[in-house]
């Protein structure tokens, strides 16, 4: 009996090896799956990865396939660039200048091959993705795909993920991971936030002071600004270098990386290292608390909006994005009120507290503007007469969003309510969840998000750009924690973003449970409570 078990198990086991198949219920859903009745193709060893010669991004993409092919299944396919060679067994990568959308792509497959055409390397490089995930994770001599025609292309022209290294300071290699992540859920844009009240981590070569001195908080806080510290100094800071190859690694992968230097709020670290930017002139010191402070760029002082240009000037260099960053959330008029400089402005200008900071981003917005560039911001930019070339980034409710596109500016919808990230995902009285900023924000809850409400007219719509996941990190100081806070919500907001239709909940959780098992084999820690069969980590 025990030799019978023994054949048996080995005979499931050859088959295991042997025999996979793929499934195209993907994360996020294509718009347009159909099965067809045809042969399925094989996937082997010997199936080629053809793409067009002479085209470095096709190369490129080339390779990508190649890899994550090799990675998930074992299977390596060769490479070639003989794209009208006849004959089976080949996926062909092609471009198609007839097709419409840069980001939209058509993948077919039958007993011959699979084709996956775009109007765009971009194009090519989502249907890639869609294959990537249509992969059994295991390891084995064939896969079978069955034959299908898909025809998609994402709902929103920006899919979106913050990631704040103000707060905390994430290594390079996380953030090319960070980047790989946002790649495998079809987003295509990259939020860094750079400056913080609590660390400058931005080189900026007119005002190293900004590094040397803004870079390193002297302590943090323990908990939820508890009063005790832990007395050790804490800081790094992004050279203009690195940065570069981070917007080079993003690059590649068809992700734009949008530079955040918050202002006129949230810049301790800058006044630490320059108090004669502030209205009081300090001294101040790299905050080591969490929270919203009183003390901000003194925008009644022309060096300010000096030291704003300097440095924006060398970020706009660093990064070619076609929007820069500038924050403008939480910025108290405490100071502003007392302080002579502001006074003056006011009264020069017919000026209030209410408006102040409405000249101020004016002004910041028409020096962007003089370099080829927009600015964005949150949603308090709309706080006063800001220009319609402002993109609105909308994070204290839904109704700011639906404001800002009726007032004809472009919109990114970023609620609390659906998109920050660092709210529990699970209910922390009832698990051994890590520590966070608070709020609750299960799975279900962010799959629920509605971007664009029915009753919005047509014009209206046109102005919401798409959307955006925040993970700012008070109480996420290692990538560990990074990875779980964001997975696998990541996945809820990637389908808001790409899928003209979503399906239910009910539908999404199986699917859901198919990329955890990619989490699983790319070492990354998500949140398993809705998984039973995973192991919950616990370890924090």
């Amino acid at each position: 009996m025990k030799k019978v078990f023994i054949s048996l198990f080995l005979f499931m086991s050859t088959m295991a090896i042997h025999a996979q198949q793929a499934d195209f219920n993907v994360v996020p859903l294509p718009q347009q799956v159909k099965l067809t009745a045809k042969p399925s193709f094989k996937l082997s060893n010997a199936t080629r990865i053809a793409y067009p010669e002479g085209s470095e991004e096709m190369e490129r993409n080339a390779h990508f396939l190649q890899n994550y092919v090799q990675e998930i299944t074992g299977i390596r396919p060769v490479l070639s660039t003989n794209l009208s060679q006849s004959g089976s067994n080949v996926i062909r990568l092609v471009l198609d200048g007839k097709m419409s959308g840069d980001e939209g792509y058509t993948l077919s497959c039958n007993q011959k091959g699979v084709t996956i055409k775009g109007r765009t390397p971009a194009g090519v490089f989502y249907g890639i993705q869609t294959l990537r995930k249509s992969l059994p994770v295991v390891k084995t001599a064939e896969v079978t795909l069955p034959a299908v025609e898909i025809a998609d292309a994402p709902r929103f022209s920006y899919r979106g993920v913050m990631l704040d290294c103000g707060r905390h300071y994430f290594p390079v290699k996380f953030i090319k991971e960070f980047i790989d992540l946002l790649a495998m859920h079809n987003m295509n844009r990259f939020h860094w936030h750079l400056t913080e009240d609590q660390g400058w981590r931005i080189e900026i070569k007119k005002y190293p002071m900004l590094t040397a001195i803004g870079s390193v908080r002297k302590e943090t806080t323990v908990g939820h600004n508890s009063q005790i510290y832990d007395g050790v100094p804490y800081g790094s800071y992004y050279t203009q270098d690195q940065a570069r190859d981070i917007v080079e690694y993003a690059r590649e992968r068809y992700i734009t990386v949008i530079p955040e230097i918050d202002m006129p709020g949230h810049q301790m670290s800058a006044l630490a290292a320059m108090p004669e930017l502030g209205c009081t002139g300090g001294p101040y010191e790299v905050e080591t608390n969490w929270g919203v402070f009183p003390d901000i760029l003194c925008m009644g002082n022309e060096k300010v909006y000096q030291f704003c240009e300097d440095v924006l000037s060398e970020i706009i260099d660093i990064f070619p994005s076609e929007m820069i960053h500038i924050g403008g959330d939480e910025a108290p008029k405490k100071r502003t009120a007392d302080c002579p400089k502001c006074k003056a402005l006011m009264e020069r200008e017919g000026l209030n507290t209410g408006t102040i900071q409405s000249y101020f981003t004016n002004r910041i917005e028409k020096f962007v503007n003089s370099r080829g560039r927009r600015i964005m911001g949150w949603d308090e930019i709309l706080e006063g007469d800001i220009n319609k070339s402002a993109t609105i980034h909308c994070w204290r409710g839904m109704e700011h969003g639906i404001a800002a596109a009726q007032a004809g500016h472009d919109v990114v919808m970023s609620p609390t309510t659906y998109c920050y990230l660092d709210y529990y995902q699970e209910d922390p009285r009832k698990s051994d969840e890590p520590q966070a900023i608070g709020g609750y924000l299960p799975l279900e809850k962010v799959y629920s998000m509605v971007s664009i409400p029915d009753d919005i007219s047509p014009e209206n719509r046109s102005h919401i750009l798409g959307v955006q996941a925040n993970l700012w990190t008070e109480y996420i100081p290692t990538p560990i924690q990074a990875e779980y806070m964001l997975l696998p919500r990541l996945a809820a907001i990637a389908e808001e973003g790409w899928c003209n239709k979503k399906g239910t909940y009910d539908e999404f959780l199986p699917r859901i449970t198919r990329m955890t098992d990619l989490y699983d084999l790319y070492n990354m820690t998500y949140a398993k409570h809705k998984f039973p069969a995973k192991k919950v980590y616990k370890e924090w």
